[in-house]
């Protein structure tokens, strides 16, 4: 009678032969933790270099059309006036603008203007059109009323909004509204700043006598004095002009 034996292996190496097995699976979770770490490193760097770029930029566009949304709806232009409202007209018919008690609702349209000299934004003075203006403050800025009387060209807030507002449909031009500034105005000087003019309508170069421009509906003029800056767009949508 003959006897079989069976052999179980060694142990000892069955045991060293699974802990390499483990230790090897550790490795690559642990590898695979650190890929995935530095992925979402790099998509986060990312991100946050993208935001900073988006920022910057906003902040130099807010920067170039201005501050705080006025009275208006339209964002105010921050700096130091172009010039000042003393020398606006002070009731008398100006290149055939009247100057009435009332303001006039048969012909209403609004004009937006910017003036910058050597790159910097120089706001249009708010008042000007309304004789003896009257400074209301709201929660948005100050608004300005007549207390004699409108031009049919005028301006309520220091938002660049020439506000066109006359008993018939006609056409106005930029002249007539710095004429009632007291203001000059050609292809040289603006107000008191002179030098080589640049001009952009609509954001279109426009190469004629800025005098001549047509005030027209949500019409955007920008007048760069000297240095040029790339022309910007007014956001009408948050106002009710």
């Amino acid at each position: 009678m003959s006897t079989r034996t069976t052999h179980s292996g060694n142990p000892r190496r069955e045991r060293a032969v699974t802990l390499r097995v483990a230790r090897q699976r550790a490795e690559r979770r642990r590898r695979g933790l650190i890929w995935a770490s530095v992925v979402v490193i790099v998509l986060v760097a990312a991100a946050i270099v993208t935001g900073l770029s988006v920022s910057s930029s906003g902040s130099s566009k807010s920067a170039a059309q201005s501050g705080e949304l006025g009275p208006e709806g339209i964002a105010l232009e921050q700096g130091t006036p172009l010039a000042p409202i003393t020398t606006a007209a002070k009731g008398g018919t100006v290149q055939g603008v009247q100057c009435n008690s009332g303001e006039q609702a048969a012909y209403h349209i609004h004009t937006h203007l910017a003036v910058y000299v050597n790159g910097v934004l120089r706001p249009i003075s708010p008042g000007i059109g309304t004789v003896a203006p009257v400074a209301q403050q709201t929660a948005n800025g100050v608004f300005y009323s007549a207390s004699s009387c409108y031009y049919w060209l005028h301006v309520h807030a220091q938002d660049g909004v020439i506000h066109v507002e006359s008993p018939t449909s006609s056409t106005y031009t930029l002249g007539q509204f710095f004429a009632i500034w007291g203001q000059p105005l050609s292809k040289t000087q603006v107000g008191p700043a002179s030098g080589k003019l640049t001009v952009y309508v609509n954001g279109k170069p426009y190469t004629g006598d800025p005098a001549a421009i047509a005030l027209g509906s949500r019409e955007d003029i920008q007048l760069d004095v000297g240095t040029p800056v790339p022309p910007t767009a007014v956001d009408w949508s948050r106002s009710q002009l």
